[in-house]
């Protein structure tokens, strides 16, 4: 099956029924190798009631080559870098742990776990691993800073590509 065909089938399934707390659109000009994902925090989640963007880049090589997921909207993560590229350190993502029968789903639920459990032993912010580990009172007031001023409203995802 091609990428084309295997993306536009996941994408089919995923819009019919979006796992929890998500929204899936297609990007720019319904570019279908880019997707606007909408995640919502989890109640039991310190992230909660934020609403974060992910846009989900989908290689030609699909499912062959994993896709890469990146925070549009900031926050204050362990595993995201802290920075306006919100850069994602997950295990699934990785090459070496990649497989092609992973399907997008399975990154989505990936991804909402970490907001719901971070991974402090796998993080690419040393400084917000530690305040995890040794602080959590100061790490979930961090956190409730960052969902008050960059995640209460609709994300904003980049108009281009």
């Amino acid at each position: 099956m091609s990428s084309t065909r295997r993306i536009t089938k996941e994408y089919g399934e995923l819009t019919q029924t979006p796992p929890d707390g998500y929204q899936i659109a297609l990007g720019p000009n319904d570019a279908l190798h880019t997707w606007h994902v909408t995640l919502t925090a989890p109640a039991d989640s310190v992230y909660h009631p934020g609403r974060y963007g992910i846009v989900l880049s989908l290689p030609a090589e699909y499912p062959f080559k994993a896709p890469v997921a990146k925070f549009v909207t900031r926050i204050y993560h362990p595993n995201v870098t802290n920075d306006s590229l919100g850069s994602i350190c997950l295990g699934l993502l990785k090459t070496e742990n990649w497989k092609p029968s992973t399907k997008i789903v399975a990154v989505l639920d990936a991804l909402r776990n970490l907001l719901v459990e971070p991974l402090p032993d796998d993080p690419l912010e040393d400084r917000i691993a530690e305040q995890y580990r040794n602080d959590r009172a100061g790490f979930d007031k961090s956190v409730k800073g960052f969902v008050e001023k960059y995640a209460m409203g609709e994300p904003t995802f980049p108009a281009g590509p």
